[in-house]
């Protein structure tokens, strides 16, 4: 008596397979940064500070009788700005550092072991997010504050910096700390040190007067005072950079970061 020999079927599965690539990290990201309740939240803050912020200026111009002369009122959009920067910040941390401090990383990373295409995707969905909502938001609140506050007439360059410009100049800033989050992989410490960026060279410039090449220089060049210039031809002091420099040197700044969070993301452990 024979028996056949054993034949070894391979199992064929009847939903197409194909190689992963960046669209599909693209959707995984999106779908987490949409369906986290903190996104809402700093977005809400963010929007609400700005809009906010935004109008109240324009009353305290209004209420003072303040003569802008032939400075644009756009530059009034500065205060919601920076104030729903730190908003941008605080979620660009938490978009990588919550993953870590939860370990629902190494569930996005068996997915998808291309580690430079999950900081990647986090970067480019962060980055569209932030720059519609903040745009869109700064805009609204350009044309509220034209319409209620007679001054010099803005040209179609300060529109844009006030607008698309300021959408920029945040995007770029929460970045930078998108970077920092995987640099540090711990919310609190993150977030900690982007605010001590934010802030810490501007008010380390207030007590350095006996040093004064070393002010001057904190002055020019802190995150506050290139976001004024942004905004207008000065920041605090005369000499520094205006115009579209302050957000060149930020996005400078953040492609550092950003290089040296892709080289421990590939590198570290989770």
């Amino acid at each position: 008596m024979t028996t056949a020999p054993y034949q070894q079927h391979q199992y064929t599965s009847p939903i197409p397979v194909r190689r992963a690539h960046l669209g599909d990290a693209l959707a995984s990201e999106w779908t987490k940064i949409r369906s986290v309740r903190s996104t809402m939240w700093t977005l809400g803050v963010m929007i609400l500070l700005m809009v906010g912020v935004g109008l109240l200026s324009v009353v305290a111009i209004n209420a003072t009788d303040t003569d802008l002369g032939d400075e644009s009122v756009l530059s009034l959009g500065f205060n919601g700005v920076l104030l729903g920067s730190i908003c941008v910040v605080t979620l660009g941390v938490l978009t990588i550092s919550s993953e870590y401090g939860t370990g629902m990383i190494r569930t996005t990373l068996t997915a998808c072991p291309s580690r430079s295409r999950v900081l990647a995707a986090k970067a480019i969905v962060f980055f569209a997010l932030i720059l519609l909502v903040t745009a869109v938001t700064a805009g609204l609140v350009a044309v509220a504050q034209t319409a209620l506050v007679d001054s010099g007439t803005a040209t179609g360059e300060e529109w844009l910096r006030a607008t698309v410009g300021a959408g920029l100049f945040t995007a770029v800033l929460g970045l930078l700390a998108l970077a920092v989050g995987a640099l540090v992989r711990h919310s609190a410490g993150a977030i900690t040190i982007m605010i001590g960026v934010m802030l810490l060279p501007l008010v380390a410039g207030i007590f350095m007067s006996s040093l004064p090449k070393v002010q001057e220089f904190l002055f020019q060049y802190s995150l506050p005072s290139l976001l004024i210039a942004f905004y207008s031809d000065s920041g605090l002091i005369e000499g520094g950079p205006h115009g579209w420099t302050p957000l060149w040197i930020l996005c400078g700044i953040t492609a550092v970061a950003l290089a040296g969070a892709a080289l421990a993301t590939e590198r570290r452990d989770v």
